[in-house]
């Protein structure tokens, strides 16, 4: 068991790590540019992650900085309670010990989710991808100078260079204590995570989203958010698969027409159920089973609804409980639809792709939960952390 870090140790090596990043930037590409040309590319969503750019090296030193600024998530009172006997309960936070990420593709998540696990006490073990392997092991290489030089043992942060069998034999039985896993990435990854571990695992899904358009809805800003959530990145759980029209809104199949015409100047395959494919002579889909399918690609599936009862029950069969969208100006018919859907986030009259730890004010995310425990959406900072009860007595017995 490692032994609390004090928070200013946290911060130091944090911050340091941020310099670190800065000035390894130019290295760090050119390394990243090898495990790109390594790289078979058949996956254009992978070949996204995997890349580190400017733009990512800027990211990461952002997310380092924000976690050294802000407070510690460790040792937070949640309750205090005095027995009738004069002793003082109180309920804090706490470390989880260890927490292993493993994760495809993405070197920004050995800065960032290493990062978030680390400032809320833990040590971490990391178990990134192989077409990734140059670039995290140049990152961690950083994590170990900056604890190093802070004067903290280099196993506070430890790459597992492991291929499926030796990962596989490790979740089964870990060599050493494992306190939580992450698992950050395809259902492929995530059902192989949970089908094999021994410990807890924060389940970070599929998204698979939708955005219904109700009766009310303002429909520029109705296109705007639909272009937004299916175009700006495909390759993330937040993007948008699947939309749904309300055959109440006025001249529907006007608007029905429009967007396929928007989402072809995106050169998106859209696919649509038999009403919409009529009314718009796009592709019919084959099966109702594309309606569960999370795409990571050019690619939309299209209905049509009677009622907003029908889209909710839609969402609730289909979707990945991630987030959802209504577009309408009736706040009243927003609200029920957003108490209603089961999914981690709901909005009203915006886009899916703010489902993210920054976005919503954390500073970064570990995860995005699509489970209900112990924390649903962006897991940031101060989710990352388990609790413990602290009794003072001066010598009750019961």
């Amino acid at each position: 068991m490692n032994t609390l870090l004090s928070i200013e140790k946290r911060n130091a090596v944090l911050s340091r790590m941020a310099e670190l990043l800065e000035q390894e930037r130019a290295n760090l590409k050119s390394i990243n540019q090898q495990d790109m040309s390594n790289y078979s590319g058949d996956d254009l969503a992978m070949e996204k992650r995997l890349l580190v750019n400017d733009a990512k090296v800027d990211a990461m030193i952002l997310s380092m900085q924000q976690l050294a600024s802000q407070e510690d998530p460790v040792g937070q009172v949640r309750f205090n309670f005095t027995h009738e006997n004069g002793m003082k309960v109180t309920n804090k936070t706490a470390a989880f010990g260890t927490i292993m990420i493993i994760y495809e593709s993405r070197p920004d998540v050995t800065v960032e989710a290493g990062g978030i696990a680390f400032k809320s006490g833990n040590k971490i073990l990391l178990k990134g991808g192989k077409e990734s392997l140059l670039s995290n092991l140049k990152i961690v290489s950083l994590w170990h100078q900056a604890l190093e030089e802070n004067e903290i043992s280099k196993d506070w942060v430890e790459y597992l260079n492991y291929n499926r069998a030796e990962t596989q034999a490790f979740l089964e039985n870990p060599t050493q204590r494992v306190d939580l896993i992450v698992p950050r990435g395809g259902e492929q990854l995530i059902a192989f995570t949970k089908k094999h571990a021994t410990c807890p695992v924060i389940v970070s899904g599929r998204g698979n989203n939708f955005v219904y358009v109700n009766k009310e809805a303002d429909l520029k800003k109705a296109l705007d958010i639909i272009i937004n959530g299916k175009t700006t990145n495909i390759g993330v759980c937040n993007a948008l698969d699947k939309v749904l029209i309300d055959t109440k809104l006025p001249n529907w199949e006007v608007f029905a027409k429009q967007l396929v015409e928007e989402l072809k100047k995106y050169k998106v395959e859209i696919l649509g159920d038999t009403a919409f494919a009529n009314a718009t002579q796009i592709p019919v889909i084959e099966n109702d089973e594309i309606w569960y399918e999370e795409f990571l690609n050019y690619k939309i599936v299209v209905g049509i609804v009677n009622s907003d009862e029908e889209a909710i029950a839609k969402i609730n069969k289909y979707c990945g409980g991630h987030s959802a969208s209504i577009i309408t100006q009736n706040d009243a018919v927003a609200q029920d639809f957003m108490d209603n859907v089961d999914s981690a986030a709901v909005y009203q009259n915006a886009s899916t792709r703010f489902t993210d730890g920054g976005q919503f004010g954390l500073g970064g995310e570990l995860a995005i939960s699509t489970d209900k425990l112990h924390q649903r959406g962006p897991i940031g900072l101060q989710h990352l952390v388990t609790n413990k009860w602290y009794i003072y007595g001066e010598g009750q017995i019961r």
